[in-house]
């Protein structure tokens, strides 16, 4: 059993897994980890925790990332359905800054890798969205970074998948909606994270 499709994204060091789904008239079955295709597929990364959370239409969380102490995440939506973003902050990267976004589902059960040194965040498109994802390091209290979700600089397409609103200077949510009028949801913290410029002046 096992086996599972691997494509690597525009932007090296993401990858969107695939795996194997067994289905019949009673339902379905499917590995959502093993170590050894992973490995097979070139995958080596070791995981130590692992993470769920539950997040209604319009919620959008993010941008994260770690400051010391790094995270890999392997992200997939169990129930619902979200779009997934990643923003490559590598120093030196040849696409640094620059961002790639799929959407999760429980109907496609694709899997999204974001290595460290990248930012993550991601918007719930339907009613409910249930989000699982592996990490390669455990959490940190206080090592948590941010960056303003709709920063200009980065120019995620978020009206891709139906949000729109006008961009007032900072990541404040107010007047942002989702395609069908649900107001956009985020944390207090989330809307108060600068742009890219502000966050790394030192780049």
């Amino acid at each position: 059993m096992g086996q599972i499709k691997v494509t690597k994204c525009p932007i090296e060091g993401l990858y969107v897994i695939e795996p194997a789904v067994h289905g019949d008239a009673r339902g379905y079955f499917m590995e959502t980890y093993n170590k050894k295709d992973m490995e097979e597929a070139g995958l080596n990364m070791v995981f130590v925790q692992d993470n769920q959370s539950s997040s209604s239409k319009g919620v959008l969380r993010g941008l994260h990332f770690q400051k010391q102490y790094p995270q890999g995440k392997l992200v997939r939506v169990v129930k619902g359905k979200v779009f997934d973003v990643a923003v490559d902050l590598r120093g030196g990267s040849g696409t640094y800054g620059k961002w790639f976004g799929t959407e999760l589902s429980e109907e496609n059960k694709k899997q999204f890798y974001i290595p460290e040194g990248f930012a993550h965040g991601f918007a719930v498109l339907s009613d409910i969205a249930e989000f699982c994802y592996k990490c390669t390091d455990f959490y940190h209290p206080g090592d948590e970074g941010g960056l303003a979700w709709n920063d200009p600089e980065i120019g995620i397409d978020w009206a891709s998948v139906g949000i729109t609103g006008e961009y007032r200077g900072s990541a404040d949510a107010s007047g942002y909606t989702m395609a069908d009028g649900t107001p956009l949801n985020l944390s207090d913290k989330d809307q108060k994270w600068l742009g890219l410029k502000d966050t790394f002046r030192f780049k």
